[in-house]
């Protein structure tokens, strides 16, 4: 079926339903679900609290529309934010209908605007290949324009200059409109307009769109050709938006437009022709049925654009809207509902609601006050092992902190725990140099007028061309207007090019020219493309199904295949014997991997396709499930996921709530919401802890309880250490966690400290009961800061000889090499003494070798590291 043809809806989903009455859409859904369900009408606004079954009731819907004949699949457009949640939406909706979900558009912003731009490009002056750039393209790019313009003098940089260009256009402000309200006796202000005017030319020079202007280019496009919207308006029917809350001015202004009503103008050139029951009674076709769902409480990407009044104020702007809440929480026990719906009460930018939950109370929330970051990251690890000991696989548990520099305390103290952990919002996969580099000859393969592309393959791996010959390269394609693939090939007609380079360029050119051949589906690339069929030979079946099949676009691994083994990217990287240059070399053999998965789910889609879909690769979507590692991660990227056990580490005044939001309008209540967020992301066990001094950057100070805190009710916090207790010592006790005191004193009983004592988690070179991370109680952190970065610097060394974890590394450590230990074996370690090995758990560079020593007891060392030695029988 043409994705724009127009049927009868045919089935019912299903067949019949059972005779016994049963709904399967709508059995096991509590009512304000089920209400949710079967609305009807112009607008509904789902406000979805956490954990409350939001893509249940979305799947739900759609089926339920599509069940009672009120919309064909290809009539619904579902959005959402990643492709992650957009590929467990389509799964959902494949289990409810089967084949029923085929034509259906479930997708992000993102993808669904390239879909349109893709079909409608040339309308506007772009052909259908045009590039996307990411944010590393993009910066590039303004590098160039910026140094040109010598406007770095101004105090631009890439960074804030592709920051405010894509403010701008996600406020679908473009360089003309900018220029036009600009203060020209403002040389910042005039700076900028030049800046954004030259990127903006670039672009189009290059044939490409940033990943900004997808959906302001959508926007700018329906507005500007309404017979264009006309399709789109008429085509959609249903129009369900996922994080409504999260939706910026472009976001807010697609679905506007989309929603509109067609115009009689319109109606009257529109294919196929209008049928009588499309219109309404004055001629036009109503606005597609608008449904969102989100909830204000999680709006928390307000420096990304995101704007809150767009769900606030929602059935303001969509007339006869009608309001869901869905209460009812399916996630946390009643401890951690509470404590959330009391802190999100102290705003009042939001639709009142009040998560409940059936399944109980359940633990009592775990509070600790620790002397310093160091205290506070070894109650974590601590606790951490104890879930572990008791049966919570380390998978079920994770760390959140509000700024990135909070991880380096605990990611020291879980290496000397033995714990994994992996931290998200690294880098990423696609973001990787070598990853880049091969993407480029991808890139500039399916679109050889783009420069950025072009001059990274250019320059990768080095073959001799440098910045003046591609200068001259690209002084060359664009006096003779050709693509730069040309303009290689016409190489020696460039005088100011040596002979060597010349031969190299054109040797490089004839290569990209074999993998274009094959991307279009032009056959082999060892051949010259086929010769057009005889008379005869076009009358013959057999011979127009051969022509069709030489033609269909290759595989995209192959087309890769081509790139990697022409240019030895991998077999140089390999050459140089360095670990780093080896696990390069396997993510290039990763990529080739990801490619064949792409050419088996989609055959025949061809190199755009992939170019498409690895452009839309959102953050969040590089996030998966890798059992057996704590993660780690900043409360923003937890939005969207959950698990059993949460720690919210650092929650101080200047931290959460960030000292930047505090002046900032609106501010407080954002931050709050982010707590909200990270209280509503545990299930079972909730941890919240604090330091009372942070050092940070290398200045210490005083850090107070955070407000949110505050707001909690005290009677949902078990404190094993409160902030009153550690404020009370008056600075003369050990800052050791487990150091030991006299019962009673402090106001805390000799059990909490006993327990922390007799820990069986080691956590470094200390002996005794004095913490191996302590910090006096008066000066010397200038001294723990150094000893700090020499961390760093021997964790660089480390790694760079391909060992240790992949993020920080203890100081004090000995590189074991191969050293092999075994059940029995006898050890002495430089400060526990002697001990016998119990077990050896793990692999390669993350074995842990579980020891009871004959002074301390048992201890978990992580053998690469520990200052151990192997002692005779």
């Amino acid at each position: 079926m043409s994705d724009f043809e127009l049927l009868d809806p045919g089935a019912p989903f299903g067949g019949a339903q059972p005779a016994d009455g049963t709904d399967p859409l709508l059995d096991g859904l509590n009512p304000e679900q089920r209400r949710a369900v079967v609305a009807r009408g112009p607008a509904l606004l789902i406000v979805a609290g956490a954990g409350s079954g939001k893509t249940r009731v979305l799947t739900h819907r759609i089926a339920h529309l599509i069940r009672e004949k009120e919309a064909w699949p290809s009539q619904i457009l579902a959005i959402t934010f990643t492709n992650k949640a957009a590929a467990e939406m389509r799964e959902r909706l494949g289990a409810l209908l089967g084949s029923g979900v085929e034509g259906m558009w479930v997708s992000t912003f993102h993808s669904a605007c390239v879909r349109i731009l893709r079909r409608e490009a040339e309308r506007f002056g772009y052909v259908s290949g045009f590039t996307i750039y990411d944010s590393a393209d993009s910066r590039a790019l303004l590098k160039r324009i910026i140094k040109e313009l010598d406007a770095d003098t101004y105090g631009f940089t890439p960074a804030n200059s592709s920051a405010k260009i894509s403010k701008l256009k996600n406020e679908l402000t473009d360089a003309k409109d900018y220029a036009s309200t600009a203060n020209v006796s403002d040389p910042r202000e005039r700076i900028f307009a030049e800046i954004f005017t030259m990127y903006e030319q670039e672009l189009k020079r290059a044939n490409a769109f940033d990943f900004d202007d997808l959906i302001g280019q959508t926007v700018q496009l329906f507005r500007a050709h309404p017979d264009v919207a006309a399709i789109y308006q008429r085509r959609f029917r249903h129009i369900l938006v996922d994080e409504y809350q999260d939706t910026n001015h472009a976001q807010y202004s697609l679905i506007r437009e989309l929603t509109k009503n067609v115009e009689p103008a319109e109606v009257s050139r529109l294919v196929p022709p209008v049928r009588e029951r499309e219109l309404d009674g004055l001629g036009r076709i109503p606005g597609a049925s608008l449904t969102v769902v989100g909830d204000s409480d999680q709006s928390i990407y307000a420096f990304r654009g995101a704007d809150i009044r767009n769900i606030v104020e929602f059935d303001r702007d969509f007339g006869g809207a009608e309001v869901v809440k869905l209460e009812q929480n399916y996630r946390s026990t009643q401890n951690i509902l509470s404590a959330a719906n009391a802190v999100i009460g102290n705003n009042f930018d939001r639709q009142d609601k009040k998560l409940w939950t059936s399944e109980g109370d359940g633990e009592k929330i775990v509070g600790f006050t620790g002397y310093s970051q160091h205290d506070e990251a070894r109650f974590v690890a601590e606790e951490i092992e104890d879930l572990h000991r008791d049966g919570m696989a380390y998978g079920d548990i994770a760390v959140f902190y509000r700024t990135n520099s909070q991880t380096r305390a605990l990611e020291e103290l879980l290496i000397r725990s033995a714990i994994p952990y992996r931290v998200l919002g690294g880098t990423k996969f696609y973001d990787r140099a070598e990853i880049k580099d091969a993407m480029a000859y991808l890139t500039t393969i399916a679109n050889p007028f783009d420069p950025i592309a072009w001059s990274r393959m250019l320059g990768t791996p080095k073959r001799g061309v440098g910045p003046m010959a591609e200068a001259h390269l690209a002084n060359f394609q664009e006096a003779e207007g050709v693509t730069f693939h040309e303009a290689m090939q016409r190489a020696q007609e460039i005088p100011a090019l040596g002979p060597k380079i010349r031969t190299t360029v054109v040797d490089l050119a004839d290569m990209l020219s074999r993998a274009t051949q094959m991307a279009l589906g032009g056959g082999a690339t060892d051949v010259l493309p086929p010769a057009e069929p005889s008379a005869d030979e076009a009358g013959d079946p057999e011979s127009a199904d051969a022509a069709a099949s030489q033609k269909r676009p290759a595989p995209v691994a192959d087309v890769l295949k081509l790139v990697l083994d022409s240019t030895e990217m991998i077999e140089k990287l390999r050459a140089k014997r360095d670990p780093q240059d080896d696990a390069r070399a396997e993510n290039l053999e990763e990529l080739v991997a990801v490619a064949r998965e792409f050419d088996a789910q989609q055959p025949g889609a061809g190199l755009l396709a992939f170019l498409t879909e690895v452009s839309l690769v959102a953050a969040a979507d590089d996030l998966d499930d890798q059992s057996g590692t704590v993660s780690l991660m900043t409360l923003h990227t937890a939005k969207g996921l959950e698990y059993p056990a949460v720690f919210i580490t650092g929650v101080e005044e200047g931290l959460i709530p960030h000292q930047m939001s505090i002046d900032e309008l609106g501010g407080i209540n954002e931050e709050r919401r982010l707590m909200y967020v990270g209280i509503t992301r545990a299930r079972e066990r909730l941890y919240i802890t604090l330091a009372s001094t942070r050092a940070t950057f290398g200045d210490i100070a005083v850090a107070m309880p955070s407000r949110f805190l505050q707001e909690i009710p005290e009677a949902l916090i078990e404190w094993r250490q409160s902030p009153g207790e550690v404020t009370g010592r008056g600075g003369t006790a050990s800052r050791a966690l487990n150091a030991s005191r006299a019962p009673g004193a402090g106001g805390s009983s000799q059990a909490s400290w006993s327990r922390n004592r007799d820990s069986q988690v080691s956590f470094g070179a200390g002996g005794g009961s004095s913490a191996a991370v302590s910090e006096p109680a008066s000066g010397n952190m200038q001294s723990a800061l150094d000893k700090w970065r020499e961390r760093k610097r021997l964790a660089k060394e480390t790694q760079a000889a391909g060992g240790g974890f992949p993020n920080t590394i203890v100081g004090s450590i000995r590189d074991n090499g191969d050293l092999e230990l075994a059940l029995g074996d006898r050890i002495r370690h430089d400060e526990y003494g002697e001990g016998r090995v119990n077990a050896v758990t793990g692999a390669g560079s993350k074995r842990v070798a579980h020891v009871t020593f004959d002074t301390v007891g048992e201890r978990k060392l992580l053998v690469k590291l520990a200052p151990i030695e192997k002692l005779g029988e």
